[in-house]
């Protein structure tokens, strides 16, 4: 029996994601560069081409102009305070990006849906492993990136079961490394994932390691 090693539970990780229906993307595929490059730098975190498309057909009623100011403001989200960031999309996520004009003389505001809860058909759901990301000159590639609708909202992160230095809390303290090395992807975090292909556990991008639950 050939040893079980992390690149299978990477694989087998994403094949069940597939099964699930979510589609799939080598990250080197997309990279800058690529042939079928999807973004410019390596320092982009949302797949924004992917953005544009969701939130035309999520919301056909609003100006084009109005739907590009409100995935500027999801762009522009900066803070060098993590959580708050991540608290100010999550307010874009749930309530909707408003987008202000003026009507006969009031002020009234565009809400633009980046997601369709109701009907979940509606999204756009790729995985994507081995995402470069580079920021503040510190160059990761987390395992595996969940995308809706071109954000990242899930990051997870594998280890080695059969690896007696390889545990699940290694997983998690690479989850803490993410973090101070590449933080703007985690303004964008809803879900954070930690495997060693045996046990399975989440938590959010604040919870401390006994928070993250099977």
């Amino acid at each position: 029996m050939k040893p079980i090693t992390e690149n299978h539970i990477e694989t087998f990780t994403i094949e069940t994601l597939q099964s699930m229906g979510w589609e799939y993307v080598h990250g080197l595929a997309i990279a800058p560069g690529a042939e079928k490059a999807e973004r410019e730098n390596f320092e982009e975190i949302i797949l924004i081409s992917h953005l544009r498309k969701a939130v035309a057909i999520l919301n056909p009623h609003i100006p084009k102009d109005a739907q590009e100011q409100a995935i500027q403001k999801v762009l522009r989200i900066y803070s060098p305070e993590l959580l708050y960031n991540n608290e100010t999309f999550h307010q874009y996520l749930i309530e909707k990006v408003k987008v202000p004009y003026q009507k006969d003389g009031y002020e009234r505001s565009y809400e633009v849906a980046l997601i369709d809860f109701d009907y979940v058909a509606n999204n756009e759901f790729l995985t994507v492993n081995q995402y470069i990301i580079i920021e503040n000159g510190h160059n990761k590639r987390p395992d595996v990136l969940l995308f809706v609708n071109g954000i990242p909202l899930v990051v997870l992160e594998l280890t080695n079961a059969t690896d007696e230095n390889a545990t699940i809390r290694k997983a998690y303290e690479q989850i803490q490394t993410y973090k101070a090395t590449i933080p703007t992807l985690f303004t964008y975090n809803a879900v954070c994932v930690i495997s060693d292909g045996h046990e399975c556990k989440a938590g959010s991008i604040s919870a401390g390691y006994s928070r993250y639950m099977a």
